[in-house]
């Protein structure tokens, strides 16, 4: 089982049970941990320096929104990224590549990008990064991911889960608490058209809260080869 919690920066677990798995791909070895008496439970664990706070520098430093959550309506005035893409290295890079010395970059830049396809590179250099640090610990734990139970305040970005859904092709299952309350309009899910681009579709309402456990909605994958995404 892995979760990723989604906050000013991204940190993922990897439950590898009793077995201490040293990384070879750029992850850390951690105490998942240990209930009394009974053997400690380890972790390979990834973490990532910028994502959260990607948001806020787009809202504080260039003022493209007055609050957070609005990113998602900017990016979702269009319908993909323009070919702009965001390495967010603010503070250098974090797993799997721990280099320091890496600055930020915005690339792909031409004049038919707007501030919607920055908002939605931002979102994306989310997911592309939480993929890197996925395929790390599939490579060091030898064990394929059916799902990723996902936390913390970007979760309740319906854009970034669907793509991150996409990109993983797995399902993202977080928190039933971060969608939207029944009363409101459901968000529309991404789900492949004949021609390979994400159509819209009304969403399906996610699993009831039982008494004392949390109820999870998943985030299903919508990618197909015709989007250039892996099958």
């Amino acid at each position: 089982m892995a979760k990723n919690t989604y906050g000013t920066g991204n940190f993922m677990l990897m439950n590898t049970g009793t077995e201490i798995v040293p990384s070879k791909n750029g992850l850390l070895t951690t105490v998942c941990y240990k209930i009394g008496d009974k053997p400690a439970v380890y972790a390979l664990e990834g973490s990532i320096a910028v994502t959260g706070s990607l948001v806020q520098w787009l809202r504080d430093n260039l003022k493209m929104f007055d609050s957070a959550p609005e990113v998602e309506q900017l990016a979702s005035t269009v319908e993909d990224n323009g070919g702009a893409y965001f390495v967010p290295a603010f503070s250098g890079l974090f797993a799997p590549y721990w280099r320091a010395d890496a600055r930020g970059a915005l690339v792909g830049l031409t004049r038919y990008v707007n501030r919607g396809h920055i908002a939605r590179a931002v979102l994306e250099a989310t997911a592309y990064q939480t993929r890197e640090v996925l395929e790390a610990m599939e490579a060091d734990s030898g064990v394929k991911l059916a799902e990723l139970k996902v936390d913390g305040g970007m979760t309740a970005n319906d854009t970034l889960m669907q793509f991150q859904a996409d990109e993983l092709n797995v399902a993202v299952v977080r928190p039933s608490s971060l969608r939207p309350p029944r009363s409101a309009p459901r968000t529309p899910q991404a789900s492949p058209s004949a021609t390979g681009r994400a159509s819209r579709t009304s969403s399906t309402t996610g699993p009831s809260r039982s008494a004392g456990r949390p109820a999870w909605s998943a985030a299903r994958p919508t990618a197909c080869s015709a989007t250039g995404r892996r099958p």
